[in-house]
């Protein structure tokens, strides 16, 4: 039976296109039974991939140490990620320019009987769709948004971009139980991540991240950063950042795809700096405005 509860969205699954609701996956797919595959999220603005080529460089980088061969070049995975884009605009009833979407990529080992050892030879499953892009609210970037903290119990090879994502959602939940944006995460007393974000902090006018290693997956926006920092003369720094650090941090804020940069103006009910969003966040948001235009 149909489920008409799904939308009538587009998809593209294993060489096909149809939709959300009637795209289906064998219940044998290991991404089904073990979460066994990774996914990419690019973000379009006006119809147009925004930094395309860092999400495949992550997306080969995330296969690679699941050991599942990409099963299409980066020119194969443009031409279906615009493909996706167009018919996504189409159903909205508007030209690709005149959207703003999320393009969700997840690349499974494939199908095989249950069991832990990987099977050689079988062939990915690949599934493509989007969605309209969520933007927080003007209110959020005015006055800052509230986040609490959590050990990071997860696994240690966060710089996979896995669809296992347990870990994720809980700590994610105990943000959402008491109303907060995101969960900020630390490993024994030093800065992690948040549970779907990288979290920067501010102190004297310096912008400093956590480094690129095991224990973070790298966000796309660690080298959009750089470069707005380098662009816009902001000191640049990745090392591990104590869990001290963080509460006295003059500014902290968060990245991914959908908050791009977000100020955090409040940390297990403690004001972060002035408790209101500072000048090293409001040159940050205004560079990723420009380079969304570029």
């Amino acid at each position: 039976m149909t489920d008409t509860s799904l939308p009538l969205l587009p998809c593209y699954l294993n060489g096909e296109f149809s939709t959300l609701r009637d795209a289906k996956v064998s219940v044998l797919d290991r991404g089904f039974i073990f979460g066994d595959g990774v996914y990419e999220v690019v973000p379009a603005y006006a119809g147009r991939p925004f930094r395309f080529d860092a999400h495949m460089a992550r997306l080969d980088r995330s296969l690679a140490e699941l050991r599942i061969d990409n099963p299409m070049g980066h020119a194969q995975w443009r031409a279906l990620v615009l493909q996706l884009i167009a018919a996504y605009a189409k159903a909205m009833g508007k030209p690709p320019e005149g959207t703003d979407q999320m393009v969700y990529i997840q690349v499974t080992r494939g199908i095989a009987m249950r069991d832990h050892v990987m099977p050689p030879g079988l062939k990915p499953t690949v599934f493509v769709t989007s969605n309209r892009m969520f933007i927080y609210p003007e209110q959020d970037r005015a006055q800052g948004v509230a986040c609490v903290t959590a050990d990071d119990f997860r696994w240690q090879k966060a710089h996979v971009k896995s669809t296992s994502l347990a870990g994720a959602v809980l700590a994610r939940q105990l943000s959402a139980d008491v109303g907060a944006i995101e969960t900020v995460m630390f490993r024994d007393g030093f800065l992690s991540e948040a549970a779907a974000s990288n979290v920067w902090v501010v102190k004297g006018g310096k912008l400093i991240g956590t480094p690129r290693d095991n224990l973070v997956l790298e966000g796309i926006r660690y080298g959009l950063f750089e470069t707005l920092c380098r662009e816009t003369a902001i000191p640049f720094e990745l090392r591990r950042i104590s869990r001290d650090e963080v509460f006295d941090a003059d500014e902290l804020l968060l990245s991914s795809a959908t908050k791009e940069v977000l100020p955090v103006t409040r940390l297990d009910g403690e004001p972060i700096g002035t408790g209101r969003p500072g000048p090293i966040y409001e040159r940050l948001y205004a560079g990723y405005q420009r380079a969304k235009q570029a």
